[in-house]
């Protein structure tokens, strides 16, 4: 018997309805915003009881409110990426073949009367463009491990300062985003950027800005009555609410769409990979 009136995958379902169509769904399966609140037993008043076993069991089955990064590449990856340009390719090759015809002798060269000092620093040549390519490599490789650091370690602490006003024990209480969970209550306000997907029940002239997804730039005006679906990683530019949370982490629409990208970003490194050993090979 499911511990929930709602499932996982139904609650993503209802995030991709919009305006009197979720209100419609909403009404129809659930019986409103207090039908769904009972089935993901939360208090529209008080939030969730406070305690760590009810939370930590609602993230095992609505998943936790983190989007999982890519893991880092280390330094050796970088270098190898780094020598993929074609241009260093080639000089590269031309320093193995500069310093190979340096050591060449041809069998029977008459070299009694000839000056052998030019012959004998041929090799500073290959060796100086090989240099030349070493420097630029670990440069490059030293510049993108110094970037992914800094990023990441800017995401890290943008993650830990992030803080949302939720209803638990009916009190009000501030959590760091990523101890959302589905069910809570949260309160939102202007200023706020939306951190998981919700069901607006109770507003005061909201408005928000869904340019990052939907790239519209008009303000949407949202109520339970017209338009009750919060969607992550939008604006509110005006006005008050409160919120069911309903999705967090990888199936919010925020984590599907980064998830979907991570996944056409990879398809795309493999594709121009694969497009630099044919130009290679030609």
């Amino acid at each position: 018997m499911p511990e929930y009136g709602a499932s996982l995958e139904e609650l993503r379902a209802l995030m991709e309805y919009r305006s009197a169509e979720a209100k419609e769904k909403i009404e129809t399966d659930y019986g409103g915003t207090v039908g769904l609140c009972e089935k993901l037993k939360t208090d529209p008043n008080n939030g969730l009881v406070n305690s760590e076993a009810e939370l930590e069991k609602r993230r095992n089955v609505f998943g936790a409110n983190e989007i999982p990064p890519h893991p880092p590449k280390c330094f050796l990856q970088l270098v190898w990426e780094a020598l993929q340009d074609v241009t260093l390719v080639i000089l590269l090759v031309s320093a193995i073949v500069s310093l190979a015809l340096s050591f060449y002798r041809p069998p029977g060269e008459d070299t009694a009367g000839s000056d052998d000092s030019e012959h004998d620093a041929g090799w500073i040549e290959g060796v100086a463009i090989l240099i030349s390519v070493i420097v630029v490599v670990l440069v490059t490789a030293l510049n993108d491990y110094t970037k992914e650091r800094q990023f990441r370690g800017l995401q890290a602490k943008i993650e830990t300062e992030h803080r949302f006003f939720v209803l638990r024990g009916g009190q009000s209480v501030q959590v760091v985003v990523n101890e959302l969970v589905v069910g809570d209550i949260a309160q939102i306000k202007y200023g706020d950027l939306i951190p998981a997907d919700g069901v607006l029940i109770q507003s005061n002239d909201l408005k928000m800005d869904e340019s990052s997804l939907t790239g519209e730039s008009d303000q949407i005006r949202k109520s339970p009555e017209h338009d009750p679906i919060i969607l992550s990683g939008t604006h509110v530019m005006e006005g008050s609410g409160k919120m069911l949370v309903t999705a967090v982490g990888v199936n919010s629409q925020t984590g599907i769409i980064m998830t979907l990208l991570g996944a056409a970003k990879t398809v795309a490194e493999e594709e121009r990979k694969t497009a630099k050993r044919e130009a290679l090979a030609l």
